[in-house]
């Protein structure tokens, strides 16, 4: 079942239709909600880039960058589940954003951390207080609960539709519009 109000640790699915290039047809994984604004990574937009094309020192276990969102691309975020990672901020069940970064890398150099566990992000997505609100009202924006074992395991491409999916109802039928309706 969804949920109106928007916070920490909760997912924003795109409506179908959000005619924003920035978000369409993405899954944004709010780190921070409060009444200053919203701090969010966009889950499901790839880059082409990996962990080691930003890092001075590459690591053993080069993963991919996901694009967090259109602000500051100059800046690096990951989401985890690794509850051990010293200085992590609990953003949900089980799910952790932030954290030791040289710890993270140690781990990954000895292969103790898998793609299942982390997602680094460039860039963030992020709404001034009450904008986001705004839009929701709007209708740009389902809020709905995460699923950290779900998330990390789905494939990017195919997660907005599998969130939806999984919320049933209206929500599973919209996980099959077309992206554009004029071709169908």
């Amino acid at each position: 079942m969804p949920i109106k109000k928007p916070t920490t640790g909760k997912l924003l699915i795109a409506e179908p239709f959000l005619d924003d290039s920035n978000f369409e047809r993405s899954v944004v994984f709010m780190c921070e909600h409060n009444e200053q604004g919203t701090f969010g990574l966009v889950l499901n937009q790839t880059t082409n880039l990996s962990l080691n094309d930003v890092l001075r020192e590459p690591v053993v276990n080069n993963l991919p960058l996901y694009l967090g969102g259109p602000v500051e691309q100059n800046t690096l975020h990951f989401l985890h589940q690794l509850p051990f990672i010293e200085d992590a901020i609990p953003v949900g069940e089980n799910c952790f954003w932030s954290g030791d970064f040289e710890q993270i890398v140690s781990l990954l150099n000895v292969g103790k951390i898998t793609e299942q566990d982390i997602r680094f992000f460039i860039g963030y997505s992020g709404w001034s207080g009450g904008q986001l609100e705004e839009e929701i009202n709007q209708n740009a924006w389902i809020v709905a609960d995460a699923d950290p074992s779900f998330l990390f395991t789905t494939p990017s491409e195919q997660l907005w539709r599998a969130v939806l999916r999984r919320m049933g109802g209206e929500y599973r039928v919209k996980s099959h519009f077309p992206t554009d309706p004029s071709l169908n």
